[in-house]
């Protein structure tokens, strides 16, 4: 009985199939083409991942990009709010009607024959039995005296540095800022403001230094009203908005503190000046200047910063005095030395020090007391 056997060589063992990688969405891969060495890979571009929203699941994606910057709020007033001029008429106008008005009274009762005897003599006007009170009379009465009414009701006088703002039943009309008699109608509604350079004094108001330490701050605030229309109607008070503005910038400004050898108006001024004419702009307010006059601790700190303060002067007063001590003292066994007055060793020359600095601090303090 023979047995054949038959010897395969190693390298030749019978063929496997190759190991797949299977997916339901995908074809199969061989599993070395994932492990292989390309010298010269080609790189290719990704893309940013993007997840759409589901459609009625109210899931928001997951990847968002990062939102830009988003600009501070912008304080905006109606832009159709501005100022124009209105309309009015010479003064001589008003004055005028309102004459022919009660010269058509009078001429009404003296042709009614109602006007005094006395009356009638001092006009110079013929007698006249009249005609009576009729509907002719009563109707020529209320022109003339419609007439007389609005004739003088409409004069106004118009100053340096006033304006007249007009609104006719809650609509803005215009802005009067002529000088001398004019007319005006009657009917409309008119607001006085004014338009003069004006400074304001502010009262004490909280501020802070860059450090944070709570302070009070009396600013001088030098303004005027630019635009009379939205400094009326486009806020409720402008002048209220306007002490709003300077207390809002005092709380963003840091304010120098007092006795910081610096002057508080010089960088500081300038910032809130800036602050406050970008926050009064909209509302027609020109702002140039807003200063500090008078910078303090506030109440609860000023008795510990009054301490500081006076321990930070005697500590520079005595490092001063100290340093004066040490010249000297270098300057007396500078000269001992150099003129050969004295020869001294390293251990003599360190009491010649210590016995000099002994004295002329002994001097100094006496002649501080």
């Amino acid at each position: 009985m023979s047995t054949t056997t038959s010897h395969t060589p190693e390298s030749e063992g019978p063929s496997r199939p190759a190991r797949l990688i299977q997916n339901e969405s995908t074809t199969e891969i061989p599993v070395h083409l994932l492990f292989r060495d390309d010298p010269d890979p080609v790189s290719v571009p990704l893309r940013p991942a993007v997840v759409a929203r589901r459609q009625g699941m109210g899931e928001q994606p997951r990847l968002r990009r990062p939102a830009p910057a988003r600009p501070s709020p912008v304080i905006e007033v109606d832009p159709a709010l501005g100022e124009r001029p209105a309309r009015v008429l010479p003064g001589a106008v008003g004055v005028f009607a309102g004459a022919c008005g009660l010269a058509g009274g009078v001429a009404t009762s003296w042709w009614a024959g109602v006007l005094p005897p006395l009356a009638v003599h001092a006009l110079g006007l013929p007698r006249y039995a009249g005609a009576g009170l009729g509907p002719a009379q009563w109707a020529v009465y209320a022109t003339a005296g419609a007439l007389a009414l609005f004739g003088f009701g409409g004069l106004a006088r118009g100053r340096t540095g006033r304006a007249w703002v007009l609104g006719l039943f809650g609509r803005y009309r215009g802005t009067v800022r002529r000088t001398g008699l004019m007319w005006v109608n009657p009917l409309v509604l008119r607001r006085r403001v004014d338009v003069r350079l004006r400074h304001w004094r502010s009262e004490a108001m909280p501020a802070a230094d860059a450090s944070g330490v709570a302070l009070r701050v009396v600013a001088l605030v030098v303004w005027r009203v630019r635009d009379t229309a939205r400094a009326t109607l486009g806020v409720e008070d402008h002048e209220t908005y306007l002490r709003a503005c300077v207390e809002a910038a005092l709380a963003r400004v840091p304010v120098e503190t007092p006795g910081s050898g610096r002057c508080s108006g010089d960088g500081s001024g300038e910032r809130l000046t800036r602050l406050v004419a970008a926050d009064a702009a909209p509302v027609g307010l020109e702002v140039f200047a807003v200063q500090p006059l008078r910078v303090e601790y506030a109440p609860e700190v000023a008795a510990a910063m009054h301490r500081r303060r006076i321990a930070a002067l005697d500590a520079q007063h005595r490092a001063s005095v100290l340093t004066s001590v040490v010249d000297s003292v270098e300057d007396t066994v500078t000269r001992l030395t150099m003129r050969g007055l004295v020869e001294l060793d390293d251990y003599e020359r360190k009491a010649l020090v210590k016995d000099l600095t002994v004295a002329f601090c002994a001097g100094r303090g006496e002649a501080g007391r």
